[in-house]
């Protein structure tokens, strides 16, 4: 009977060690926590990394509406600050740990390829793929260079709103817009499906927050996992999918 409960104990320790790390990442984080959260758990025998991907404004209503959420990454300093403003992250938890760059890409059959934002207000570009800006980062620093260039009004007739920045990628690669701004990275993850037109500057650039988040169920693999990916190795992995360092 002793053995019994001692093998029990052994088994329900091990299920809670398997039950998984659960990590929200913003959509252009796909490839690269992919690749990490497999690193991860061969650096963590046992442990399985769940990983959940979609716009940043997304997650953060799901964590803020009880989503059992271990650590979450955003594409944005501000999606972050309305987390913390909520209460939803680990005090002293938040750090940022890759920076990226926001391109206008078109078809790689485009006819039309602009070489500045005010190009975008001109004939032949009629329809350009924007992820939402109410949620969606790389739609806030879309609109907000476009405002510094004063052309929000004159492009804004032509804006598709997208869910995502994946979303705008697709939406570019099948030739249904003109246009899309889309992270760097995202554009290099498709090589030969779009191309380049320019790189838009940014003001503040744009730096990417991770955080463990308050009241998890798992809060040691939390702070380890956003420590592994602030590592070395962490790092390594994001560089090689064209992140810079924060």
């Amino acid at each position: 009977m002793r053995m019994y409960w001692v093998l029990m104990l052994l088994f329900a320790s091990a299920t809670a060690q398997a039950a998984g790390l659960t990590v929200s990442a913003a959509s252009s984080l796909t490839e690269s926590f992919r690749e990490i959260a497999g690193a991860y758990e061969k650096a963590h025998p046992g442990t399985k990394v769940d990983l959940n991907f979609a716009a940043s404004g997304v997650l953060l209503q799901q964590v803020a509406r009880g989503a059992p959420v271990d650590v979450f990454a955003s594409a944005d300093q501000t999606t972050m600050d309305q987390a913390a403003e909520q209460g939803l992250l680990e005090p002293g938890s938040r750090q940022d740990f890759a920076a990226n760059s926001l391109w206008v890409v078109v078809p790689p059959a485009a006819r039309h390829k602009p070489a500045t934002l005010a190009e975008l207000a001109k004939p032949g570009i009629e329809r350009i793929a924007i992820g939402n800006p109410d949620s969606v980062p790389v739609g806030r620093y879309a609109r907000g260079a476009l405002q510094q260039a004063e052309l929000w009004q004159a492009v804004q007739g032509r804006v598709i709103s997208t869910q995502n920045v994946r979303q705008s990628l697709d939406y570019v690669a099948r030739g249904e817009v003109d246009a899309g701004f889309v992270y760097a990275t995202d554009a290099q993850a498709m090589p030969g499906r779009v191309q380049r037109a320019f790189e838009v500057p940014v003001r503040g650039g744009i730096r990417y927050p991770i955080a463990q988040v308050k009241g998890s169920a798992n809060a040691l693999q939390a702070r380890q996992f956003v420590a592994f990916v602030r590592s070395p190795q962490g790092q390594a992995i994001l560089r090689r999918h064209g992140f810079g360092s924060p």
